[in-house]
């Protein structure tokens, strides 16, 4: 995974998609990150951090000496975990197809592992729902900006006590149909 390829190479993979889900917006240890999915196999999931860090997507940010081995504390790298509309369009059909699918399925996951926790608490933070919006390209470069500007202060965790939330956005254009 080279750090100068296409970023869509290198995050869409589930395994990997989960990682920088978990780093967004925080530092976490191997240990925690491990601890935070415990599907993951060990193995499995140093290799994918280590295809993160070469892609510089995500960078270990503190390394300390834990009973002789080294541990190390990660976060979100230079490169973040962003596809940008250029990237999406030198993606081939397939190629798209997989990356929505690898991102549902993330976000599958998320729902489930939110129902098995059986805390009807939570249910307090859920929402989801679909609407429409008549844009332009610009329409939606500045809707964007906006969005990016009203929900910074909540992108890092503060410490003091906030629930951490996933925040998943899809933009899909409807294709009018022959009937329409």
């Amino acid at each position: 995974m080279a750090k100068d390829g296409p970023i869509a190479d290198v995050v869409l993979h589930p395994v990997r998609l989960r990682i920088v889900q978990q780093l967004g917006g925080r530092t976490l240890t191997t240990a925690q990150l491990r601890a935070a999915l415990p599907d993951v196999t060990q193995a499995t999931l140093y290799r994918h951090v280590a295809a993160l860090i070469e892609a510089e997507v995500i960078a270990v940010v503190e390394e300390r000496r834990v009973r002789g081995a080294v541990e190390r504390t990660l976060a979100l790298g230079e490169r973040m975990a962003h596809v940008d509309q250029v990237e999406l369009r030198r993606m081939s059909d397939a190629q798209l197809g997989a990356a929505f699918l690898a991102f549902l399925g993330d976000l599958a996951g998320d729902f489930d592992r939110f129902l098995d926790s059986g805390d009807a608490e939570l249910r307090d933070y859920l929402g989801f729902g679909r609407g429409p919006l008549y844009v332009t390209t610009e329409d939606l470069a500045t809707i964007q900006a906006g969005l990016a500007e009203l929900l910074a202060p909540y992108l890092s965790d503060p410490g003091d006590g906030r629930r951490r939330l996933s925040l998943a956005t899809i933009l899909l254009p409807e294709v009018d149909t022959p009937d329409s």
